[in-house]
């Protein structure tokens, strides 16, 4: 009995281990992300992301209404790189939480965003990444909130 209970313990206490461990490999997938994104960098933002990802942003009109707003990678990226080196901007992760469901992951990350060291905009990001066999965790949707009046 005791060996048994030795046994389930230590299984236990592994899936934990292995469980933060997965969490710090995601966190750190999307922390890459976003060195490539602030860096510029389109080819280390390409390294963290799926060919196939979906990208969408989710805000008000003026008029209240909400919108979802979807863009193509090769937009979104060009976006990126097309920011005057004179223009100071950095998305300011506040948070991270992590879910996982073996190859599945899904990262809700609130953020603020600041453009030349102004407040510009704050929401959540919320991230799905798959693990792939040869590359590791993958993002392969990112949606965001945003707006402009300071978050809680």
């Amino acid at each position: 009995m005791r060996n048994v209970l030795s046994l389930l313990i230590f299984l236990f206490v592994s899936q934990l281990f292995g469980q933060g461990e997965e969490k710090a490999q995601v966190q750190k997938t999307i922390e890459t992300f976003f060195e490539g994104f602030h860096a510029q960098d389109s080819m280390k933002i390409k390294e963290t992301i799926s060919e196939d990802v979906v990208i969408q942003t989710i805000s008000m009109t003026e008029e209240g209404n909400v919108t979802v707003k979807d863009e193509e990678l090769v937009h979104f990226l060009r976006s990126i790189v097309s920011i005057p080196k004179t223009t100071q901007f950095r998305e300011i992760i506040k948070d991270f939480t992590i879910q996982i469901d073996g190859p599945m992951a899904h990262a809700w990350t609130p953020y603020e965003f600041r453009l030349n060291h102004n407040f510009h905009h704050c929401g959540v990001n919320s991230f799905q990444l798959v693990k792939d066999t040869d590359k590791g965790w993958q993002i392969i949707y990112i949606v965001d909130t945003r707006r402009r009046k300071p978050c809680e």
